[in-house]
């Protein structure tokens, strides 16, 4: 008898019958022999809706009601769905982040799991109950405060919970059917792929693609957990997200193109050329706990240099608040920021073992009249910052010259 983690999103939770189509969806795993547990996240609208409330009464709230207040969407969630499958003839029960033992850091709003003891998910499979656990939500050991996990955090719960319970799948359904070449809406002969490594859906999904969220493939590729990503509105076959050798894809050049509007751009003009000056910045912004992606230096001149790094829109203002600290603590001269940008990345583990990439993704742009503002690579990946507004059209033709 194997055991299965099975997540639905918001989308396939948004109402009655959606919830009561999972619990079919659920009830046939369980004839078929499996154990099961499901994991969760909030009806779709739901969380933003909470968090336009708050809005409405303090724009600068407390993280710590944040939490307590977002984590109850799928609190209502995870009840709705065990009361489904009970009255179709299953037994369920339903759970939340601190009944499973999911401990987490203190970071309100985007926390770290630190541990899931999963004693009472357990049992309760041993009773033969189907367990449903709200997605996103976990808890602080020591105080004992509610915390979230940040958006897409269902996704981890689902990861983590099949990690420490040694799952032999983690099922993720969403409202598409498996992951593409890149997004559906922006090309329209995208292709799905059957099978790819966590390592390239880790980096597509940390630059963009919103399918999977970065850190719960993270926690399948450190921990060996098999994600399988399916519709939950169509019986079709899904997409494979291994590690394992027997199922590894051919290494094809360009797995995936993909793109991300959540970006901004910050730059430190006037950094006095003094070893520990770029520490003190990114230190002051590491405990500000922003995330910081692509860096650039310009070579000093006149004793100072220019610092300028991209950064989740989201987190610009909070950004500029302690820019504008640190900048006057090293001496720097003035802070700039540009929201109207986007990033273009493109992903294949083929690219290893291949040369000229590079030059055929800023060839592909430049015949398309696309300026190219910063570059980043690793291993796998190429990403390019550009004008937001050509976001689409770099898409489309670095799909075409690299997949279609």
């Amino acid at each position: 008898m194997s055991l299965i983690v099975m997540k639905f999103g918001g989308t396939s939770v948004g109402s009655v019958d959606r919830i009561k189509n999972v619990a079919t969806l659920v009830a046939k795993k369980v004839d078929a022999g499996h154990k099961v547990i499901v994991v969760v996240s909030a009806m779709s609208g739901e969380t933003d809706r909470l968090i336009k409330l708050l809005n409405e009464i303090d724009e600068d709230y407390s993280h710590r009601e944040y939490d307590q207040l977002v984590s109850t969407g799928e609190s209502a969630s995870a009840p709705l769905l065990a009361q489904s499958l009970i009255s179709i003839g299953h037994k369920a029960k339903s759970f939340t982040g601190i009944q499973i033992g999911m401990q987490t850091d203190k970071s309100h709003s985007k926390a770290r799991i630190l541990g899931v003891t999963g004693e009472r998910l357990v049992k309760a499979l041993d009773e033969g109950f189907v367990c449903v656990v709200a997605g996103f939500q976990g808890f602080d050991p020591e105080s004992l405060d509610i915390t979230t996990l940040g958006r897409g955090g269902s996704d981890t719960t689902a990861v983590a919970v099949a990690a420490a319970l040694k799952a032999d799948c983690c099922e993720i359904y969403t409202d598409v059917d498996g992951v593409y070449t890149a997004d559906p809406r922006i090309v329209a002969n995208a292709k799905k792929i059957d099978v790819i490594s966590h390592e390239e859906m880790l980096e597509l999904a940390s630059l963009g693609a919103k399918v999977l969220q970065s850190r719960s493939v993270e926690l399948g590729m450190n921990f060996n957990v098999d994600i399988v990503v399916l519709s939950s509105l169509e019986d079709l076959p899904g997409t494979l997200v291994t590690s394992k050798e027997e199922n590894a894809v051919e290494k094809v050049m360009v797995t995936g193109v993909t793109s991300d509007k959540n970006q901004s751009k910050i730059t430190i003009s006037g950094v006095p050329d003094k070893p520990g000056r770029a520490s003190d910045i990114f230190t002051g912004l590491a405990e500000a706990n922003i995330n910081i992606d692509i860096i650039i230096q310009n070579t000093a001149r006149d004793g100072v240099a220019n610092i300028s790094f991209t950064l989740p829109k989201t987190d610009l203002v909070k950004s500029l608040a302690v820019c504008k600290e640190l900048a006057e603590k090293v001496g720097a001269i003035s802070i700039t920021s540009n929201e109207d940008i986007a990033k273009v990345s493109i992903v294949g583990v083929g690219m290893k073992s291949h040369s000229g990439v590079a030059a055929k993704m800023f060839n592909t742009l430049y015949k398309n009249d696309i300026n190219i503002d910063m570059i980043s690579t690793s291993e796998i990946k190429i990403s390019c910052v550009i004008e937001e507004k050509s976001t689409e059209r770099a898409v489309k033709a670095l799909h075409d010259t690299f997949i279609s």
